[in-house]
């Protein structure tokens, strides 16, 4: 199996060191932020939302980025975060590292697409048969275990290739690489707009909420109620939400993220396919 992987040359562990109080001062705790884009720009979306967090909750948040989805799973599963923006934690194998979920971004739930340039011949799945086909990461729920699943239910065999993740992946499929491409249809949009390209949906999945923030076990409560509330405060307050409009500039997002209460429940329909998919999950 041929593997295109993204090379990622910036640092990505961050601290911000913001004069927390107490605990959380002499002990900075770890964010991790599921991979889609380049460490770079991961960085510079989430830095500035982290600081604003740390400075609001009075705990000292450090964020750390993982250079492929693997290595991000592999993080999860032995709970080496102590809080967590992503769905890796739905993953069965993942779910005895225990995260809590307390908050995720308001938003319609997304899906995982099949993607090729608009003026591609390939017309339908069928027509995928036997081409190499683009995904971000064998780690990536829609990026690459919704589409597969998809595809192996109508017993389609493509050749998978990799890029490392979510843009990596469409920009594979920009420079004419591959015939299509596995995607988050949330990230494709956004890539889509920004780098000018247009591009046909072949096949769309069910609708599943994204990414969760999610809490180790072992951080103390009065840690995470603090965290919680400076996330679920941040688009009210003046300065928060100027910091989420930056944020999202980055991206050019169509609109900032806008974070809400959650529950571990709201995301038992991820946890489902992940107990019955037909895709080998599979962990550094």
């Amino acid at each position: 199996m041929k593997k295109w992987m993204a090379v990622a040359s910036v640092g990505v562990l961050v601290l911000l060191a913001l004069g927390a109080h107490g605990w959380s001062q002499s002990q900075p705790l770890s964010f991790g932020v599921i991979i889609w884009r380049s460490p770079t720009l991961t960085a510079q979306f989430w830095n500035p939302i982290l600081r604003y967090v740390s400075e609001r909750s009075g705990v000292t948040l450090q964020l750390k980025v993982a250079q492929t989805g693997p290595e991000h799973t592999a993080m999860v599963r032995r709970g080496d975060l102590h809080f967590l923006y992503s769905n890796h934690n739905f993953i069965k194998e993942n779910e005895e590292s225990g995260y809590r979920v307390f908050a995720r971004p308001k938003e319609d739930a997304g899906t995982g697409e099949i993607v090729v340039l608009k003026g591609s011949p390939i017309r339908t799945l069928t027509d995928l048969k036997g081409k190499e086909m683009v995904f971000p990461h064998t780690a990536a729920f829609f990026g690459y275990h919704l589409p597969m699943d998809a595809l192996l239910r109508k017993g389609i065999q493509v050749k998978p290739l990799f890029a490392g993740n979510q843009e990596g992946a469409m920009g594979q499929l920009k420079a004419g690489r591959v015939v299509a491409a596995g995607v988050n249809a949330e990230v494709m949009r956004a890539f889509a707009q920004r780098e000018n390209i247009a591009y046909r949906v072949l096949w769309s999945s069910d609708k599943y909420l994204s990414l969760a923030l999610s809490a180790l076990p072992s951080v103390p409560p009065e840690t995470v109620k603090a965290v919680r509330e400076a996330f679920l405060k941040m688009a009210d307050d003046p300065e928060g939400a100027e910091v989420l409009a930056s944020s999202a500039a980055v991206l050019k997002q169509a609109s900032p993220l806008r974070f809400v209460a959650s529950k571990d429940s709201d995301f038992d329909n991820m946890r489902r396919f992940y107990r019955t998919t037909l895709v080998k999950v599979e962990l550094q």
